[in-house]
């Protein structure tokens, strides 16, 4: 294996899980429009069915998985007001959304696989909706905040852009899109970093700071910020302040890149947090 194993898995677990989800993720990359508003919830029951030790089904009383609740919680409450209407798309077991819900007016909650979101218990001012995360079926400018943490980077690239239309369609004048996901210049990041040097899984497209801020900037986002997690806040970046380390990082070899990252602060800064103004 490209590097060690830090799983309480075993070797033949993570490559069963390795070769399904290569597998399923290779029909999703090679799979039409049409046939991926299909592709995307059965390919996922699927993987769900067959790898029943998946993280997503077995983390939820994992001190890590609370702790980083935690640090997403902390990372929203800066933006929040209780009057607010919050969206996080790709809400995996809620358990992020319903925790919110008692610091504003209203969540909705989109998540693609029942499975994930079986024996769900749903607070008053919660509404689960089920939905490939490309169509977001709520009306035009009515939430004040919406959130993907680690979505975007398992949709189809040819479907990023209607994705994050559709985010700024449903958000309110001024309102803010907080994006997280793993960068691309020290992936990759899903089963496959174990095997292999770029994303077979079902990331389907990791992304830099500057490639994601040029897509929100084309669907109409006025501003985008990087978010920076100090110790005791949080400050806004902006993007052009980054992208000469990445342009710096792009052009050395992958092994070493990763090194370089991982082994200093740049990991914290490069790290995606970004922060879309309407």
């Amino acid at each position: 294996m490209r590097q060690k194993l830090k799983n309480k898995l075993n070797y033949h677990q993570i490559i069963k899980h390795y070769l399904i989800e290569k597998d399923l993720a290779y029909k999703l990359r090679n799979s039409n429009k049409e046939e991926r508003r299909a592709l995307y919830a059965a390919l996922y029951d699927e993987l769900f069915l067959k790898i029943p030790y998946h993280p997503l089904l077995v983390h939820r009383s994992d001190p890590d998985f609370i702790k980083k609740n935690n640090n997403k919680l902390k990372l929203l409450k800066f933006f929040l007001k209780k009057k607010y209407l919050l969206l996080e798309i790709g809400a995996g077991d809620c358990s992020l959304a319903k925790l919110l819900c008692k610091y504003v007016r209203k969540v909705y909650a989109i998540e693609i696989s029942k499975k994930i979101i079986a024996d769900l218990k749903i607070p008053v001012n919660f509404e689960l909706i089920i939905s490939d995360g490309i169509d977001i079926p709520i009306p035009n400018k009515l939430i004040n905040l919406a959130f993907t943490f680690q979505v975007i980077e398992h949709l189809h690239p040819d479907d990023a852009i209607e994705h994050l239309e559709n985010i700024y369609r449903v958000i309110v004048p001024e309102g803010v899109y907080i994006c997280n996901t793993p960068n691309r210049l020290y992936g990759p990041h899903d089963i496959s970093k174990y095997f292999d040097k770029t994303a077979k899984g079902f990331h389907l497209k990791e992304y830099t700071i500057t490639e994601l801020s040029k897509l929100f900037k084309l669907v109409g986002f006025s501003k985008v910020k990087i978010i920076i997690n100090l110790k005791f806040t949080l400050i806004l970046v902006p993007v052009r302040f980054l992208k000469p380390f990445e342009l710096i990082l792009d052009i050395i070899p992958q092994p070493y890149r990763k090194r370089i990252i991982k082994n200093t602060p740049l990991r914290y800064i490069l790290g995606i947090n970004m922060a879309a103004i309407k």
